[in-house]
């Protein structure tokens, strides 16, 4: 397009006084800007991030079914000496890890106290006499108030007072324990209809899966915490019956006995124990499984204690060596020790040696699996107990016991009377001194090489060597013969039963080997 000359300096012209107009509307602004008119500001920072699970939903619904448990206790302590048995941890096995658990996890403390949960022994309520209060937490199976707790918190209870989540205070009276599990079941009457939950199928939890804890930790009231599944079977030497869920999520002291959830707002555990060096929370907590309580809880709704089949043989694991020293194919089932006399496996035909490998068709993978699925059973309940015996499985028909209570289950026999050895003969190529028993059976070791493989798998001078194989040993002879019957058929091992104060165990030795 042309633009005359003239034209052209016209526009240029206007496009100047433009320009001009507009710096002066600006200094203007600047102007209005010094006399106190507010600047138009960016919008504050915000970031769309992606959106995360909440548990809001999960606690809303089931913290009314999470209580606290306060329990007075009925053994009044005369001083404060730290002992045990003071603190009914008198049955617990000799494991200086596992008392400290439960010590620290039981959640005795002054409760004028804010987050430091003082241990004591001792409270003053006027009349002199000390009266501890235990602190818990449980949650209520029923709508008409059952309600779980474990059973350490309540063991040495006498009275029993709840607290709801919107701090109502109801008395509770203890229906029954099962100390076996660590499981208790408390009953609120009155106080009309409550909000409970039920429990899940635990066999569908995979390592991994969120879970959210809730309970009384340090006493101060509902808590939730959150986190994930870290491991299944854990044994923390608990008792037969250990088959903990351990979690991630912040249990403390005061947390004993209240549920974790799913975000199903189901229980798949029951808070029992802490993994502490330090006292505090680790991120390792151990909880009884859903299917483990639903069973006992029903059981002490019902009948106020759990009976369990029992068939009457102490047991002890399979190793690798005692597998190939048995011609077995690999390390599963439960090595029978001992069959108990007046036991129901004795009765049956089970004996010391037999490894048991099934129960009503079903494999028993170790010692802890066998005792696990025994206690399943009513006793009386007939089974069929399969058996590996003689290079061969043999199958015998077993009608379960009772289980005795804890402090019935071991019963002391005669001490053994060992006379001073009047000779000693060598068994050179097991690293072992032995000589004759007094009674003339079996042969009491003298004397143990240590660079042998007998010392390397504790056998220890005093034990006698009452069999190899199954089959009875009186002499050195029987001994020799034992380990080249065993060289002939092509076993790498021998299999040596072992009698330590009346008690027996296995030990599997490599054939020709000192």
């Amino acid at each position: 397009m042309n633009i005359a000359p003239n034209s052209y300096s016209r526009t240029r012209k206007r496009l100047m006084a433009a320009v001009a107009s507009l710096a002066l509307v600006g200094t203007v602004g600047a102007g209005m800007l010094a006399t106190g008119t507010a600047p138009v500001l960016a919008d504050a920072v915000r970031v769309e991030a992606p959106q995360v699970p909440s548990f809001a939903d999960v606690v809303e619904h089931v913290s009314p079914a999470v209580v606290s448990v306060k329990v007075k206790a009925k053994i009044q302590p005369t001083a404060d000496d730290g002992s045990d048995d003071q603190n009914g941890f008198d049955n617990l096995p000799d494991n200086p890890q596992l008392r400290r658990f439960f010590k620290e996890f039981r959640g005795f403390g002054d409760q004028g106290g804010q987050f430091g949960m003082r241990p004591f022994n001792h409270r003053n309520h006027g009349n002199g006499e000390p009266r501890p209060v235990a602190q818990g937490s449980g949650f209520f199976i029923s709508e008409d108030g059952y309600l779980v707790t474990n059973n350490h918190v309540v063991s040495e209870g006498s009275d029993f007072t709840v607290v709801t989540n919107d701090g109502k205070e109801l008395d509770a009276k203890l229906i029954g324990t099962d100390p076996r599990t660590d499981l208790a079941v408390l009953k609120v009457d009155g106080g009309g209809k409550f909000t409970y939950v039920d429990f899940a199928d635990d066999s569908k939890i995979r390592i991994g899966d969120w879970v959210v804890a809730v309970g009384n930790p340090f006493g101060l009231g509902g808590t939730v915490t959150a986190g994930i599944v870290s491991a299944r079977g854990r044994d923390i030497g608990a008792g037969p019956y250990d088959d903990f869920i351990q979690i991630d999520a912040s249990v403390n002291r005061g947390n004993s006995g209240g549920p974790t959830f799913n975000l199903n707002g189901q229980v798949i555990g029951i808070n029992t124990a802490i993994f502490s060096p330090s006292g505090g929370s680790v991120g390792i907590a151990f909880d009884i499984p859903a299917s483990t309580a639903k069973q006992v809880v029903e059981d002490l709704m019902k009948n106020g204690s759990v009976q369990r089949g029992w068939l009457g043989v102490e047991i002890q694991p399979v190793t690798s060596d005692i597998a190939e020293s048995l011609g077995l194919k690999s390390d599963k089932g439960a090595l029978v020790s001992s069959a108990q006399d007046a036991g129901p496996g004795k009765k049956a035909g089970i004996s010391a040696g037999d490894v048991i490998t099934q129960v009503d068709g079903k494999d028993v993978a170790s010692p802890k699996e066998l005792a696990r699925m025994i206690g399943a059973y009513a006793p009386g309940k007939s089974v069929d107990v399969t058996v590996w015996r003689n290079g061969k499985n043999e199958t015998v028909k077993v009608d379960l016991g009772t289980l005795p209570s804890s402090d019935k289950q071991a019963s002391n026999e005669d001490s053994n009377k060992q006379a001073a050895p009047a000779k000693a003969d060598t068994l050179a190529d097991l690293g072992l001194t032995v000589t004759k028993s007094e009674n003339g059976k079996g042969l009491v070791v003298t004397d143990v090489d240590p660079d042998s493989d007998a010392a390397d798998r504790g056998i220890q001078p005093g034990d006698v060597i009452t069999s190899i194989n199954s089959n009875e040993v009186n002499t050195t002879d029987d001994v020799s013969k034992a380990m080249t019957d065993a060289a002939k058929s092509g076993r790498k091992a021998v299999l040596m039963q072992i009698t330590r104060d009346d008690a027996n165990r296995f030990v599997a030795l490599p054939v020709g080997k000192g």
